[in-house]
């Protein structure tokens, strides 16, 4: 039995974000129907494209708001973070990521890249930690297990250049790019040193690049590589203070494809309104171009973009129905700009999708 449900509004429709009062018609999940006209409806409202949180890290989910003197302090070999990480067992380590993704999933989102550390052993702890609905893109951080690793993630996610032995990093990246799988790799978050050799190593994307200068910026242009940013993180580790760090309208501009990821849960929600809000108010001016960056952009880095990223015929239905008449949003004229600068999770009536 074919089951089928229309959905009736505003909706954002395609790759260009085009917006149209109609329906959308989904039938065993996926997308059949977007068309114009007034139907009898499941639901109404602003139909909108999931979000994709294109870097996260789901295990700093074990401490929140923790007190750090800088980034190196926090996060490195031996830092705060992964103190707390080795001292923190299983079954809590699990139960911390399940609730970030069941917030992430009431807050409209999709699917996410985690940078997993820990070895294979900490890829299956969030293989299990995984719920239904969102998309998982584990990307690990082998210990000495590289081949374990590759085996059951999606790809590899590898902290700077400045903390791993070249020949080391070399060598997993070329055994990941031999297994067909995702390379990523940290770069120019707390200085642009470590730039060019994350270059080197060709990765399917980088994270940060919030101290990269013009010159930086061209060279991964020229690579075609696109870049995940995480401006809120960056804010609170010190690292981005400013509306150039990071210089997300330069890296536009140079046409680097550009998504938003969270980042560590110990310094922020896993809610990508607020990092959409905080880029268009801080960031870039151009409302659709967020929404892009926080949809699109990252389904196409993750090679996700055959199914989700867009409302699109033949796409799975990875769908939020935004309340246009919520007290919040009762008002709004432009639906995209709504979402970016105003919405919040509580405004979702629904999602869709999984």
């Amino acid at each position: 039995m074919v089951h089928e449900r229309i959905i009736s509004g505003t909706i954002i429709y395609g790759d260009d974000f085009d917006v149209i009062e109609g329906y959308v018609v989904i039938k065993d999940g996926a997308i059949s129907e977007v068309a114009t006209g007034e139907v009898d409806f499941f639901m109404e409202g602003i139909v909108a494209p999931a979000f994709i949180n294109a870097h996260t890290h789901i295990g700093d989910s074990v401490a929140k708001d923790v007190n750090f003197d800088s980034l190196e302090a926090l996060v490195s070999p031996g830092g705060l973070k992964h103190r707390i990480l080795s001292e923190t067992s299983k079954d809590e380590l699990i139960a911390a990521m399940r609730g970030s993704l069941l917030d992430m999933k009431c807050s409209g989102t999709a699917a996410f890249a985690d940078f997993r550390e820990g070895g294979a052993a900490g890829v299956r702890a969030l293989k299990e930690a995984c719920i239904k609905g969102i998309k998982p893109v584990v990307l690990g951080r082998p210990d000495d297990d590289i081949a374990e690793v590759l085996k059951i993630a999606d790809g590899i996610g590898m902290s700077s250049t400045n903390d791993h032995p070249w020949d080391h990093l070399k060598g997993v990246a070329e055994l990941t790019k031999k297994e067909d799988k995702l390379f990523a790799i940290h770069a120019g978050e707390a200085s642009r040193g470590d730039i060019g050799d994350a270059l080197e190593l060709d990765p399917d994307f980088l994270v940060h690049l919030t101290c990269a200068d013009r010159k930086d910026l061209k060279a991964v242009a020229d690579k075609n590589i696109p870049v995940v940013v995480c401006p809120r993180s960056n804010f609170m580790t010190g690292v981005g203070r400013s509306w150039t760090r990071p210089p997300i309208e330069e890296m536009i501009e140079l046409g680097i494809t550009v998504a938003l990821g969270t980042d560590n849960v110990m310094l922020n929600s896993v809610n990508m309104f607020s990092e959409m809000e905080f880029v268009a108010k801080a960031f870039l001016r151009d409302d659709r171009q967020v929404f892009k960056l926080g949809t699109l952009n990252g389904a196409k880095m993750l090679r996700l973009d055959d199914a989700m990223g867009s409302i699109v015929e033949g796409k799975a239905a990875h769908l939020m129905i935004v309340d246009r008449k919520s007290n919040n949003m009762r008002g709004v004229k432009n639906p995209i700009s709504g979402i970016v600068r105003r919405a919040r999770p509580d405004d979702i009536m629904a999602v869709l999708g999984g």
